[in-house]
């Protein structure tokens, strides 16, 4: 695309305003519309059609989150970045859980920012480093995957330890880090080195893709 068209959708002018000025100055980046609380932000996207959005989740009328959730059931060409103050496990999941591409802390430096906007404009996914974290610990999107007809699992090209067999269990359940270590009676920085390297041995980084991959393997 030429040009990234956004919509800034935040019940603060100030911040509204704020993420205006600065996105005025890079090129190839225009705010086009602004909306000021969830219901409002709906209209100015049937309306607008931009190709991002991004959204606070305390909002007014409707909260971000259900603004995602709508906007990506009826127009799924629309990338969404979560913008907000709040890094708890609950607005995360259910952030992502309902379509958004992207979650950023307001806390995060302007060329975070600028980097995460791009990614998410250009189809990617970004998730800051402590909502990463917490991606990691627990999403699991089951309805992202449709269900298929029961068929012979893929051969693993390679072979899970016993270890690595009760960490994906553990994570797929939505075990965090340190509920893992409680539970194998092991360290959490144990149960962290574990969790990576059944990351890098599945080739996925996130845990829709954990889960995908181990459906397709019938793991789980």
């Amino acid at each position: 695309m030429d040009v990234i068209k956004v919509v800034l959708a935040d019940d603060h002018a100030l911040v509204r305003d704020g993420i205006k000025a600065l996105l005025e100055d890079q090129n190839g980046i225009e705010v086009i519309d602004e909306a000021s609380d969830g219901k409002e932000a709906l209209e100015v996207i049937s309306r607008n059609k931009p190709h991002v959005l991004i959204v606070d989740i305390r909002m007014p009328e409707m909260n971000g989150i259900e603004v995602v959730r709508e906007m990506t059931a009826n127009y799924k060409d629309i990338r969404t970045l979560v913008l907000s103050m709040h890094d708890s496990e609950e607005y995360v999941v259910q952030s992502i859980q309902a379509g958004a591409d992207g979650y950023l802390l307001k806390g995060a430096s302007k060329e975070e920012f600028l980097k995460a906007l791009n990614k998410v404009a250009s189809g990617g996914k970004y998730f800051t480093g402590d909502v990463s974290a917490i991606i990691m610990n627990n999403f699991v999107n089951g309805t992202s995957v449709p269900s298929a007809p029961k068929q012979e699992p893929a051969v693993l090209p390679f072979k899970l330890t016993k270890r690595e067999k009760q960490i994906l269990s553990l994570v797929l359940e939505l075990k965090n880090n340190k509920d893992i270590a409680e539970e194998l009676q092991i360290s959490k920085r144990t149960a962290e080195v574990h969790r990576f390297n059944l990351m890098k041995k599945l080739k996925v980084t996130n845990l829709k893709e954990l889960t995908e991959k181990a459906k397709e393997y019938q793991l789980i």
